[in-house]
Parts: C-alpha cells; structure tokens; sequence
C-alpha cells in the first residue's frame, strides 16, 4: 500500500489545483483520474468547449456582420459538427497539455482508474483491466465535479435527444430544435444554435430567462434572443418525448405539441459520486470527529494565512 499526504479524486480545476497547491508546500500527492483526458468535464464537456464553440458560432455565422451591407452570412447547409468545432479541439488539447505539464512539474503521481472507498482513508484505484491499485492518504480530496441531469423518462439516444455533454458530439448540425431548461446551460446552447441558423424553440417552467438575473435584464436578453429568431415556451413542462420519422415530438402538460430535429434537455447536473462508494468512508467517520459548536468565520486568522502563486 502506498501513502500520501493528499489523494485527490479527478483531474477537473478543482482536482487539479487543489492537488498543485499542496504539492506545492512540499507534500507527497497523488491525483486519480478515470477518464483518458485530463481537465473534466470543465476542460472536454464544459465551460471551455462551450465558450470556444459560441466563438465559432459568432465567426462562421457572421452574426456581428449580418444587415451590414445586406448580406446574410448564414451557414452552408449540411455543415458538420466535426468541421465546425475544429477550434474547440484545438483549445480543449491545448488545456489538456498544460494540466498534464503542471502535474509533472508539481511532480504528482498520476494514477489512471476508477477510485472507489475501502475506508475514510484508504483509496483503491481500479484499473481500466481490473487492475487495483491501493492508496492511502492523510487527507483525500473528492473533485469528481457533476454530470447532467438525465430524467428516466426522457428516452436519451445521443443521436437525436441529447444532454448538455453529448451534444457536442453530435454528428450534424439540425435545422430545428428543442431546448428545455432556460438556465445557463439552456440560454448558452440556444443561442448558439441560433446564431448557427437553427430553428430553436426553448421551454422552461418558469416564467422568464435566468430567474436570478434582475427582472429587466432578463426581459432584455428575451427580447434579443427572440429577435434573433429564437421561439419561447415559458411555464410548460414536457409530458412526452418520443421519437418520430422525422426527428423527435415534444408534448408539454399543457397539451401543446412541439416537434424539431433534435432535442437538447439541460435540466441541472448532479454529483458525479457513483461507484465511489462514499458509504465506506462515512462508516468510519465517528460523531466525535465533528465539533457540537459552530465556529464563525470572523473568528478565522485570515490574515495570519499566506497562499503562495502557483507554479507555471
């Protein structure tokens, strides 16, 4: 069995920096990561995928340019989604070289396979071919991030009805489609799709956009989306997804019918926990091991604390 004063659970920003810092006051770490890609869901499914794909959205679509000399820059039909997202690849390998470079200079043992308790300090790391591997750290770090929401009732095939990570890796772009969920996620990739040429339509059981922004500013960002052509559904909830000859067909509790393409179902993600069995761990931790009183974070000396830079 091999010890460590940190193991840190999945290679995300979290993982990753977390696992830096503490190498970085010269502790022993290891990081264990079940993906063949470093960098989460942050780095391959997430923010910079997302972020890079709205730029090439922007560039390819020639939204900033449309009505300037009145020309329309739409997309050329049949596009594919391997051709479009070039640059996505591009960045998302070059973020993926830089976490694995910061690991080897903050020299942290990088151990492949699936983490799973054996008990609050103990780790086994279970290889792609069954292979254990144990570990045992002082302090362990769970960095396992989220993964989307998938209802059971929502018939997902990744080919036609997709999540918030696999639709970028859908094979073509749609002419039409259905985005439920008007959160962050949903507003993202519905005005994506839209600045793309797309025909999409967005529900949400909610009355407006992004309930946490200011009333006004959601209501502008409605009024710009809709004048880029984008359809809203607001307080419906979808009742039945079904597949269809052509694509998929939505009914909303309401008894509206909507049918698109493709659909993209962004309800919220979830803990991304399963299979590391957590039981292990909280079986050994003790009620003793947790202070009866609070303590206040005034109380804290932030000011006696010094983190230093990361290393490059």
């Amino acid at each position: 069995m091999e010890s460590f004063d940190l193991i840190v659970i999945g290679s995300g920003p979290a993982g990753e920096k977390g696992a830096a810092q503490a190498a970085y006051f010269g502790k022993r770490v290891a990081l264990i990561e079940c993906r063949a890609e470093l960098g989460g869901a942050g780095i391959n499914t997430g923010t910079v995928p997302s972020k890079t794909l709205r730029e090439s959205a922007l560039y390819f679509s020639g939204l900033r340019q449309r009505g300037l000399y009145g020309i329309d820059y739409s997309l050329r039909e049949g596009l594919t989604v391997a051709g479009f997202m070039h640059r996505k690849d591009a960045v998302v390998s070059a973020e993926r070289a830089k976490i694995a470079a910061n690991l080897t200079a903050h020299k942290i043992d990088l151990i492949p396979g699936a983490a799973q308790f054996e008990d609050a300090h103990t780790v086994n790391a279970i290889g792609q071919h069954g292979a254990v591997r144990t570990l045992r750290g002082e302090v362990i770090l769970i960095a396992t991030g989220s993964k989307p929401h998938r209802p059971p009732e929502i018939p997902f095939d990744d080919k036609f009805i997709f999540d918030s990570d696999s639709i970028l890796a859908m094979e073509r772009i749609p002419k039409s489609m259905v985005v439920v969920g008007g959160g962050v996620i949903g507003c993202e990739y519905a005005s994506i799709f839209t600045a793309m040429g797309v025909t999409v339509s967005l529900v949400d059981g909610r009355d407006r956009l992004l309930p946490f922004l200011d009333a006004e500013i959601s209501e502008q960002l409605r009024e710009r989306l809709a004048s880029l052509g984008l359809k809203f559904f607001f307080q419906e909830r979808p009742k039945l997804t079904e597949r269809t000859a052509t694509g998929i067909r939505m009914t909303f509790a309401s008894g509206k019918i909507v049918e698109a393409e493709t659909a993209l179902f962004a309800a919220g993600r979830r803990g991304a926990v399963e299979g590391l069995a957590l039981e292990n761990a909280w079986r050994c931790v003790t009620p003793s091991a947790f202070p009866t009183s609070s303590v206040s974070l005034r109380s804290f000396p932030w000011e006696s604390t010094r983190f230093p830079k990361f290393l490059p």
